[in-house]
């Protein structure tokens, strides 16, 4: 099976694309979690990226506040799906991330999900991955059956019990 990697620009993103190694790890998919900043380590930075295909890489998540030039640099570097996760690291609160990130120039694209996004990153990352891998589709179909089953569930509850009570046992 192809593997993906988790690029972060700082330790500090840690906490936010936590939620995209936990996605992986749901659906048994091999990753790696690296820490290369398009600024302070901009050759190790290509290098990872220039070799990542031969390496056995499918897909790379990278995530980045601020000017957030990661994942543009990383897709600047290599053919393979760049998913980018903006991160709420300055007063901006992301969104300086967020359009540094979709505002990609026409020819080097990078997915793009919303501030903080990192669990649809993971699940994107799946998404792409099961291209290849017929197993992984199957898993994410018995994933988003749960997920409808469960609001199902919820609505039911909230029917029979009103939503004052609905609240009260939310507490």
């Amino acid at each position: 099976m192809l593997k993906a990697a988790i690029i972060m620009g700082s330790d500090s993103d840690l906490g936010v694309l936590s939620a995209a190694a936990r996605i992986l790890e749901q659906f048994k998919v091999p990753f790696e979690i690296k820490i290369l900043s398009a600024h302070r380590t901009t050759e190790a930075t290509l290098s990872f990226a220039a070799s990542a295909e031969k390496k056995g890489f499918g897909v790379i998540i990278a995530g980045a506040g601020g000017a957030a030039h990661l994942p543009g640099v990383l897709a600047a570097a290599t053919t393979l799906p760049v998913i980018g996760v903006p991160v709420n690291a300055t007063p901006l609160k992301g969104l300086d991330a967020l359009l540094a990130i979709v505002q990609m120039p026409a020819g080097i694209p990078v997915a793009t999900v919303g501030v903080n996004g990192a669990k649809n990153a993971g699940l994107l990352a799946v998404q792409i991955l099961a291209l290849r891998e017929k197993g992984l589709g199957v898993k994410l179909k018995a994933y988003r059956d749960d997920m409808k089953k469960e609001v199902l569930t919820k609505n039911d509850k909230l029917g029979k019990a009103g939503y004052k009570k609905y609240l009260e046992g939310m507490k």
